[in-house]
């Protein structure tokens, strides 16, 4: 899902042929990396790449503006904190990290179905059941959270436009406020339905 639609579109690209499995793994692998760089410039060569991945799956621009244009504030707001605290280049750190991984998530998602995503999770918990490990659950806490991110990027944009026409977009307590308490919300209401239908994971 896209922080966009939260659909997989289709289209006629090599990444859009590659195994559900062999994308998840890429995107774990590469986001464990990416966290462990500090150099600003190499991460930038990074969001260059995965931005450039885009056009390799035939995505327009504006389906990439898409995946981080609900995140631009909190950006900002990060970048201005590590500006506050250390320097230009940590700030720079930070947001071409997040933005790498949000991005290349975002891509993941727009060019696997979800099914066949979480199957993939599925059969790749299989060896820790033993352990106490259960894929089911595994695969249900994974779709809700691809399911609720571009949810949650929708509250947080209706929050901060509300929060503007009362002259209060700068206040980050009235920002964050609302935006956890309507998403403390939401999990109780799906808690609430999947109780109600008995859901049973085994």
């Amino acid at each position: 899902m896209s922080l966009s639609t939260g659909l997989y579109q289709d289209r006629a690209s090599p990444l859009h042929r590659l195994p559900a499995g062999v994308k998840v793994l890429v995107l774990v692998i590469a986001g464990t990396v990416v966290f462990l760089i500090n150099d600003w410039q190499l991460l930038l060569a990074i969001l260059v790449v995965v931005a450039g991945l885009y056009g390799v799956a035939r995505f327009s621009p504006r389906i990439l503006w898409a995946q981080i244009k609900p995140l631009i504030w909190l950006l900002v707001v990060f970048f201005a904190v590590q500006l506050w605290l250390n320097d230009w280049q940590a700030g720079l750190v930070v947001v071409t990290r997040l933005a790498s991984v949000v991005l290349f998530a975002g891509l993941v998602t727009l060019t696997t179905r979800v099914s066949l995503m979480l199957a993939a999770l599925e059969r790749a918990m299989m060896p820790l059941r033993p352990l106490g490990v259960n894929p089911e659950k595994v695969g249900l806490a994974f779709s809700l959270v691809l399911r609720f991110i571009p949810v949650i990027a929708s509250v947080a944009s209706e929050v901060r436009e509300a929060q503007k026409a009362r002259g209060l977009d700068r206040n980050m307590i009235a920002l964050s406020v609302p935006l956890i308490i309507h998403t403390l919300k939401m999990a109780d209401d799906v808690a609430d339905a999947i109780e109600a239908r008995s859901y049973d994971p085994d």
